[in-house]
Formats: C-alpha cells, structure tokens, sequence
C-alpha cells in the first residue's frame, strides 16, 4: 500500500471533493473497481476528500456521474505537475529528471544489511566472511547469487545450522541459527589414567577398567593417580589400556 502510493506520488495524484447522497456507493464502487483512493476525510456525511492518481482520475469521474456525485479539484500534486509548472526552467526539469534515474538505478543496489542471530548469540567474523562473499553496501542485486553464498558459509563454517538470505528492495536480510559445538569425543580405546582432581580422603574405589593403585582409607593429594590405566597379567607383559573409574573421596 505504500509502495504504491509513493510511485503515484511520483507519477502524480490528485486531491479531489466528492459530493453527495451516495458516498459509500462511491467508495464500493471504486473498491470493487480496484481504483487505489487514499487519505480520505468526510465532512456533513454527504462532502467526502481522497486523494486519487492521474492515471484513475478519468475512472473516477465516470463513478461521480453513475452516483450521482459532484467532483471539484481541490489540489493536484506530484512531479508532472511540478515538471508543468516549471516547463520552461529546462535546468530544473532536467535536474528532476536526473534526481529520479539516480533513485530508481540505487534501488537496484543493497545499501543495508541486516544480520539476525537466534537467541542473540555471537558469530565470530561473520560479517567479514560474507563481505569476501559480495553481501556489502553497494553491491548490485543480480550480483548476488544467495544459494552460492550460504552454501560457501556452511562449508567454511562449522558454528552454523541454519542460514537465510532475503532481499527486499535495497535491504538484505541475513538470518542465522548458531550450532551448539560438539563435545570432545573420548577414544576408550587410548591408554590413560584417572588422577585425582583435588586432595582429600578416598572412601570407595571400584576400577572397572584398570589397576587401583589406592584404596579405601588412603589420602590423596591432586594429581596423585588413582587408577592405572593397564592390567598386570600373572604370565603376561602389562596391557594398557583406557581406564575406567568407580572411585569416590
């Protein structure tokens, strides 16, 4: 609705007063007809003022006369009234020809962006991975290949889950669901040892995997090891292995 009436600002509009008995016909009529009225004010139930574009403006007096209506003009806005106006000041119009090639060639480059993270978190140097990618200020739209784009981040990037690309008018709009980092993954297969985390005083150990090397009563300090990460075999050499713990101190 407001895109269109801002390209009827440009193309011209029309600031009418519709009078008489059949208002709502009046505005049915022109609801039906898809006739875009606007900032509409009534006055005494039977006066009514909209503006209208040049380009509805003949519809419009086509449905006063089947309603019985009565039109007068109160004002007439927009750049043709204003490129007549000023017809003979050719710096001018040339001038107000060029602002509006400006404005419709900047449309069709991004001049804001708009990076949404879910819940708030932080991507570190997004912003600089999709500027290397072409998402900046200046660039022009049909540049922009989105797909592309968030196939390059997700594969560089392992921190994301999710990513959409949308662009609306000169705005891109970037929105990002943040993966949750994967835990370590253990190798039960790899020789270790447990140790003790703190001091203290240990009074349950069961090695489920391992050689105890304490035992119930026994005082620890950090660092002391509590279960050996190998078996000793009464004929065979040692075998090491990832120990297990079912200690408590």
């Amino acid at each position: 609705m407001i895109i269109s009436i801002l390209i009827r600002l440009i193309l011209g509009y029309i600031r009418i007063e519709i009078e008489g008995y059949y208002i709502e016909k009046f505005i049915n009529t022109c609801t039906m007809k898809k006739i875009l009225i606007w900032n509409l004010k009534r006055k005494n139930g039977v006066k009514l003022y909209l503006n209208v574009g040049i380009q509805d403006f003949k519809k419009i007096k086509k449905i006063c006369r089947k309603t019985n209506c009565k039109m007068k003009i109160k004002n007439k806005r927009g750049i043709p009234f204003i490129i007549h106006r000023y017809k003979k000041r050719k710096i001018f119009a040339f001038l107000l020809i060029a602002m509006i090639v400006l404005i419709v060639i900047s449309s069709n480059y991004v001049w804001n962006i708009e990076i949404n993270i879910a819940e708030e978190k932080e991507l570190e140097n997004i912003k600089q991975d999709l500027y290397e990618l072409g998402i900046k200020k200046g660039t022009n739209k049909k540049n922009i290949d989105v797909n592309k784009i968030i196939t390059e981040i997700r594969l560089k990037r392992n921190d994301i889950s999710w990513m959409g690309i949308d662009i609306k008018g000169t705005n891109v709009i970037i929105n990002i669901v943040k993966t949750d980092k994967k835990p370590d993954v253990i190798d039960k297969t790899e020789y270790c040892n447990i140790i003790a985390s703190k001091s203290g005083v240990i009074t349950k150990i069961i090695a489920q995997s391992g050689t105890a090397l304490v035992k119930a009563g026994d005082t620890v300090q950090k660092g002391d090891i509590l279960i050996a990460g190998y078996i000793e075999g009464k004929y065979t050499e040692p075998r090491y292995l990832h120990s297990l713990r079912g200690s408590r101190s």
